[in-house]
């Protein structure tokens, strides 16, 4: 059969094109040419509406809590340094080194209190403050400081050469708080240590308090070491909030 002029440049200028447009823009030779078009578009915005966007594909997460971390060294009373390390060798503590003290920081104060014929009774008190921030990969702030929990808890559980090692879960401490004693021998003196793992929202508190007595002194009792380093981690966790008031 002839075909007429008009058509036969349309279907030539069709063969001309990428298979793929001819899909989709000459399918309206066969069949009712509008149901054709009609279709194509629908097509079309479907595949569009599909594509997720930006906002629909980032992860939503809890803002940090806390943005600032308290100076270490003055988060514990001075009162209270003072009774838990009598003749202490810094008495204003000894700070941490840190590049970043937004979000890590530290301070330490050790003494030994001589005693005379009764001997010396050496004490040690530590403290650290890790903050995270809120990550769309990492999680929340909060989220992170918890697994970070977790992980520094099982740090202490594993130290080497602890003996009669205890992990309870303390109160009053932050949103969670465990507390961590055991004896070491060092120095041929045994050692009683309390360490406090604890977090408040994206903020992970880490106290150790340990002391031992020297020249005939007795070894401090596990109740004294570890009620300093409960009464210390309080103040340290109120701290935290202070600073972001």
């Amino acid at each position: 059969m002839q075909r007429s002029a008009p058509r036969l440049t349309r279907i030539l200028a069709c063969a001309a094109v990428p298979v793929m447009l001819v899909v989709a823009g000459c399918s309206s030779d066969s069949g009712d040419s509008g149901s054709g078009k009609t279709g194509s578009k629908d097509k079309a915005g479907a595949s569009v509406s599909a594509t997720p966007s930006p906002s629909q594909t980032t992860k939503k997460v809890e803002p940090a809590k806390f943005a600032e971390l308290p100076q270490a060294c003055k988060s514990i009373a001075a009162k209270t340094t003072e009774s838990l390390v009598p003749k202490a060798k810094t008495k204003n503590g000894t700070p941490a080194v840190s590049s970043d003290l937004a979000s890590r920081g530290g301070c330490s104060w050790n003494g030994l209190a001589d005693k005379g014929v009764k001997g010396s009774q050496y004490r040690w008190l530590d403290v650290s403050f890790y903050r995270y921030e809120s990550d769309a990969a990492l999680g929340s702030g909060q989220e992170r400081a918890q697994e970070n929990l977790a992980k520094e808890l099982a740090k202490v559980q594993g130290t080497q050469g602890a003996k009669k090692l205890r992990t309870t879960t303390a109160t009053g401490i932050g949103d969670e708080a465990k507390t961590v004693t055991y004896q070491l021998r060092k120095t041929d003196e045994d050692f009683v240590y309390g360490a406090v793992v604890a977090r408040t929202g994206n903020v992970l508190v880490l106290l150790s308090y340990n002391g031992a007595g020297y020249a005939g002194a007795p070894t401090p009792s596990e109740k004294t070491i570890v009620d300093g380093a409960v009464k210390a981690a309080k103040e340290a966790v109120a701290a935290v909030a202070a600073a972001n008031k």
